[in-house]
């Protein structure tokens, strides 16, 4: 197994067009590391470039402290399992999972070891004399992931493989990764998804890709509970954090906001006492939203509708002149539609943003 290293990475199209630009990354072996952002950010672009089905245009790529840039894919020990699931109609599961290894010449006993070993893990071993019609798109998925493990690649790259599967399929397969994770500790993996539940289980380490480079990395809690920037705190989460404009009045250890809307807002990020009469953005997530007792509130408004999903209820605000607020309450609250409602949250949990960037991070 492998780690990897990227250098100064970019990507452009035509000499012309660049998508990706100063992708600085390193990877340790042994890590599960997952690739979100936008449509069109450059996700599967990096992937492709890492597996070598795209050109590195500018920097390095070094796997295990080798250089690869001009390696052809075959050669960099990586093995991709793709959206589609790109099997042989006509072969059975264990054909299907051990053709690379017979265009290898390996031996007889080593591919049927290799199968066994890969059915076991994924717990196709019903299947493997079954032809892919037969089985389900989970059971399908689990193949492409065999093909892969017979392999013992030194890095396994992932490109959307959930996104074709139906949202429990979704859930038991994404279950199956996990669990095959932590059958493999020491295999380095690499996941692209649009979909935030797969990142935040699944990744030991996010990278959030935005404007042709990289926004933030951290663990899934790291980037959830301290966000470095507007972008990162509205896309990681749903719904997206709550942005409401103030200003600075206090600083210190707590810093206090008047709220655009007449309330007042604490927060545990420090400042200054230069930052006084200071423009923010004051995030706040919807889970973290509480009904004031009466004293401070950080937001005021009339509920226009309520979703009651069992454990919690989301409250959406009447959109003034921005995005709807939104606020999520624990159980069931059937009374709150049409009335005018007072949200504040524990200071702990009261983000700041100035001109789109933490104030944590300054």
């Amino acid at each position: 197994m492998a780690n990897l290293k990227l250098t100064d990475v970019e990507k452009t199209y035509g000499g012309t067009v660049q998508v990706l630009r100063d992708i600085n990354l390193d990877i340790e072996q042994g890590e599960l590391v997952v690739f979100v952002g936008p449509s069109g950010c450059g996700k599967s672009t990096l992937l492709r470039m890492i597996a070598g089905l795209e050109k590195i245009t500018g920097g390095t790529l070094e796997i295990d402290g080798q250089m690869v840039n001009d390696v052809p894919p075959a050669q960099r020990g990586i093995a991709m399992v793709f959206q589609s699931y790109a099997l042989y109609p006509h072969m059975t599961v264990r054909d299907n999972m051990s053709f690379a290894l017979k265009i290898a010449k390996k031996s007889p006993e080593e591919i049927n070891a290799s199968v066994e070993r890969a059915a076991k893990m994924l717990q196709l071993e019903p299947y493997l004399d079954r032809l892919p019609k037969a089985l389900s798109g989970g059971q399908r998925q689990r193949v492409a992931i065999g093909r892969s493990i017979v392999r013992d690649p030194k890095v396994y790259l992932f490109d959307e493989p959930l996104s074709n599967l139906d949202a429990a399929l979704r859930v038991a397969t994404r279950i199956e990764i996990a669990q095959l994770k932590e059958k493999m500790p020491n295999s380095t993996m690499i996941y692209v998804t649009h979909d935030q539940v797969e990142a935040m289980t699944l990744a030991s380490r996010i990278v959030v890709l935005a404007n042709k480079g990289i926004a933030q990395v951290g663990s899934p809690l790291e980037l959830y509970e301290t966000p470095n920037s507007e972008f990162v705190a509205q896309f990681i989460g749903s719904p997206a954090m709550n942005l409401l404009p103030g200003e600075v009045v206090e600083t210190g250890e707590t810093t206090v906001i008047k709220m655009g809307g007449g309330g007042t807002a604490r927060s545990k990020i420090a400042t200054r006492p230069e930052d006084k009469g200071l423009k923010v953005n004051v995030g706040v997530r919807p889970e973290d939203f509480i009904e004031s007792d009466g004293g401070d509130y950080i937001y005021e408004g009339r509920v226009d509708i309520t979703e009651a999903l069992g454990e919690v209820t989301l409250l959406y605000f009447e959109a003034q002149d921005g995005d709807p607020v939104i606020g999520k309450l624990q159980g069931i609250h059937k009374d709150l539609r049409g009335r005018s409602v007072k949200m504040t949250a524990e200071p702990e949990k009261v983000h700041l943003f100035a001109d789109g960037t933490s104030l944590l991070y300054r």
